[in-house]
């Protein structure tokens, strides 16, 4: 009886400790988040810029501007939204710690919606760009950025990546691949901040939310961004290979709106005049299907098909017109 006292005595003090362990691991969870968003507070950064627009009396009228930028080196360089800077003349970057700077522009590159600019400053914090390519659908993120002109500093929202690989198109911009969607709250303001895993890791940049929608949010996958940032720093521009056409990716929806008897490939929605693929013959209207015998399935594709030519080079186009399979032969032009 004294040995079964003794064992039950045993089994309760293991449960005992057992349930404070695990109370101990989910508060030990929830701290480091807190922990993590402290350490990369200091390297997000808000972004207001100043341009001069002019009214219907032709009369200068300034305007401003709000978004958000993470400092990724050191030496002050910030990526942030290319369409955040777009046509700024003035570009003013306060940190969390509340110190301001006047930026300058290093280059945009609208093609991805990314933009480097730089300050000069003593003991800038930093936070390097991460591995994208290791998130998974439904991991937690969390976005950082200066929403809606709210004072008091940088705003932190949470929430999964939602999906992988998105494709989205916002008027006045072109399109965008290869984005990470999350249902973290990103509203305006956010653009140009970090989304981040738990590692405290820039595994996205914030660019885009779909106003009529909720929980749906975009951001530049770090992997896509680390190539173009470089480019940026050492040139000040990145220049790609184009046909001079505005397209939209094939779906079934598209198919059936345009009456087209394909589900696939990239509809020619405009073609620039005295361009590339208006020398070759494009029309409005047309669907390219393959370039130089590589398939075309969606605008993604065509865009990762020119990015392996340089300008200058003819291509050749396979697009279907009215029931027709037509051969086209396009000299790639410049596209900045």
């Amino acid at each position: 009886m004294a040995a079964r006292l003794v064992v039950a005595v045993v089994l309760c003090g293991a449960l005992a400790w057992a349930q404070p362990a695990a109370a101990r691991s989910h508060l030990d969870g929830r701290a480091g988040v807190p922990a993590m968003v402290a350490r990369v507070l200091p390297a997000v950064v808000s972004i207001t810029t100043r341009q001069i627009e002019r009214d219907q009396f032709n009369q200068e009228k300034p305007t401003r501007g709000l978004g958000s930028g993470v400092i990724f080196d050191h030496r002050g360089y910030i990526v942030t939204n290319s369409h955040v800077v777009d046509g700024a003349e003035q570009i003013k970057v306060t940190l969390s710690d509340e110190r301001t700077f006047r930026a300058t522009l290093v280059g945009t590159d609208p093609f991805t919606d990314l933009a480097v600019v730089k300050i000069e400053g003593r003991n800038l914090p930093a936070i390097q760009l991460g591995d994208s390519s290791r998130l998974a659908i439904g991991e937690t993120v969390v976005a950082v950025g200066s929403p809606l002109w709210i004072e008091g500093g940088p705003t932190v929202t949470s929430g999964i990546v939602s999906a992988l690989g998105r494709s989205m198109e916002q008027p006045g911009l072109p399109m965008l691949h290869n984005l990470i969607q999350t249902d973290a709250a990103i509203n305006p303001g956010n653009s140009g901040g970090p989304l981040l895993n738990l590692r405290g890791q820039v595994v996205g940049i914030n660019t885009a939310v779909i106003p009529s929608a909720h929980g749906i949010g975009f951001a530049i996958a770090s992997d896509g961004a680390k190539p173009v940032v470089k480019e940026l720093i050492a040139t000040g521009r990145i220049v790609r290979p184009s046909l001079g056409i505005v397209a939209v990716s094939v779906t079934p929806q598209v198919a059936f709106a345009n009456e087209l008897p394909l589900e696939r490939g990239a509809l020619v929605v405009r073609v620039d005049e005295s361009g590339a693929a208006d020398f070759a013959g494009l029309r409005l209207g047309d669907v390219v299907t393959a370039l130089a015998g590589r398939a075309v399935k969606n605008l993604h594709q065509l865009h990762e098909a020119l990015a392996r030519y340089q300008i200058g080079d003819a291509v050749d186009i396979t697009v279907w017109r009215e029931g027709r399979t037509l051969l086209l032969r396009a000299v790639l032009e410049g596209y900045r």
